[in-house]
């Protein structure tokens, strides 16, 4: 059974994984200095032993771009993935900011409501920027660092602060639009492989809770991480840096940058694999991930 609080369309998931990660989804009320209401967050926790590893994803999605890493990961280790602020099921709360600042301390009142010990904190894309200025701000939180194709050299949006009524709301519509028309062309006539629809019904599910739009307005608008370049270096726990030799999003040049300016990290290249190597190459990811965290 799913929990009440996703939308109906998550009864057309279709793979065994996909559907077992979100049937594991579950939301707690974590309070924090942004709100009176305590804001719902929505998260998976499995696994025992070990350093707890903490998950963060991209932008605009949700736990479910974990769903085929987590599995692997809980055989083995006490495993969090978290919805941030602003994104995947975590209840958005209207008239609230939705930025770094924010989403930063909506996760630290997460992590010390539930987790409470340093975690290995792993950040994917737009993640791993959260991940960095997380680190840097609440460095007791943190064992290591792990960051997969990571934004923080690039894929910010320093122009979304540009965008006025009703510009950031077409822009926003724009993007859920793409989606929808991948979907329905790929559904209807036959273009895409049955594993690429339930991909993009598993990054569209999120669309559909309340203040999806608002959210992501603030969010762009807010400019992203594009102040966090000259902060990166003060990063003092050991890092990992796996990035995809074929990233067609953010390229390759970013991930000699992380390396040369965090000063106790390793850089792995990841072969035949584009931006979301936990999705395309799991097994090969978790290994990684189990490596580094044991390795002292």
């Amino acid at each position: 059974m799913f929990a009440s609080f996703l939308p109906p369309e998550v009864n057309k998931l279709t793979g065994p994984t996909s559907i077992a990660v979100a049937q594991s989804i579950e939301r707690q009320p974590i309070n924090t200095p942004l709100s009176k209401q305590a804001i719902t967050t929505a998260y998976v926790h499995g696994g025992t032993g070990g350093t707890p590893i903490l998950l963060l994803h991209g932008f605009d999605s949700s736990v479910l771009e974990f769903r085929s890493l987590i599995p692997l990961l809980i055989a083995d280790n006490e495993t969090w993935a978290v919805d941030l602020l602003g994104f995947g099921f975590t209840e958005r709360i209207p008239k609230l900011a939705y930025n770094p600042l924010t989403i930063k301390t909506h996760l630290y009142h997460f992590w010390k409501t539930l987790i409470n010990q340093p975690v290995m904190l792993v950040g994917a894309s737009m993640g791993g920027a959260t991940a960095i200025d997380f680190t840097l701000t609440y460095p007791d939180a943190v064992n290591k660092l792990v960051l997969i194709n990571s934004v923080g050299y690039s894929g910010d949006f320093p122009l979304g602060k540009f965008l006025f009524p009703p510009l950031n709301y077409l822009a926003v519509e724009y993007w859920r639009q793409r989606k929808l028309q991948a979907l329905f062309f790929g559904s209807n006539f036959g273009n895409l492989e049955p594993g690429v629809i339930e991909a993009i019904r598993c990054a569209m599910l999120h669309l559909e809770m309340q203040n999806w739009h608002e959210a992501m307005i603030s969010f762009m608008q807010s400019g992203g991480y594009s102040d966090l370049v000259e902060k990166i270096a003060q990063i003092d726990q050991e890092t990992l840096i796996l990035w995809s030799e074929a990233d067609e999003t953010l390229g390759i040049g970013d991930a000699v940058k992380f390396q040369r300016a965090i000063a106790h990290s390793q850089l792995i290249w990841l072969k035949n694999c584009g931006h979301v190597p936990q999705l395309e190459q799991p097994d090969i990811i978790a290994k990684h991930l189990f490596t580094f965290c044991k390795d002292s």
